[in-house]
């Protein structure tokens, strides 16, 4: 909400948003949705890209924590997607972190083994809690 003049007016209202299905087809198809939104968790649902990168781009952009993706000006939207382009992220991402798993299994190495056998990696207890470490590590061994 932001007070002018006396009265309190919705953001959204005060932002001009202008038809962008012909520059952008994607965000067309999903405009619907795009409202729904915000920025932000629009941002981590990239894998790779947590709160606290999300929240360093945004401002980086000088976009608000709550706007909202309808409401993203052109300018911005580009800028972000250049931003992104530029970064590991997805596929190339998942595909760097079982390299560096397979190369630890390839060397021989504690951690590889550990990986390799399914328990947990760095250091946890073993004795009486594994149940936990050998679920999260079990994502990681395919490969």
């Amino acid at each position: 909400m932001v007070l002018l003049f006396g009265t309190n007016f919705q953001e959204t209202r005060l932002v001009k948003v202008h038809d962008r299905s012909l520059q952008f087809p994607v965000r067309h198809a999903r405009q619907s949705k795009a409202n729904f939104f915000d920025a932000q968790r629009a941002l981590e649902s990239f894998y790779g890209i947590g709160p606290s990168v999300s929240q360093r781009l945004m401002a980086r952009f000088h976009i608000h924590p709550q706007a909202r993706l309808g409401a993203l000006a052109n300018k911005q939207v580009l800028d972000l997607s250049a931003e992104l382009s530029g970064m590991t992220l997805e596929n190339d991402l998942r595909r760097r972190l079982h390299d560096n798993i397979r190369r630890l299994r390839d060397m021989g190495t504690y951690r590889g083994r550990r990986h390799a056998m399914g328990l947990p990696v760095r250091g946890q207890n073993t004795r009486s809690q594994i149940r936990t470490a050998q679920h999260l590590n079990r994502v990681e061994r395919r490969g």
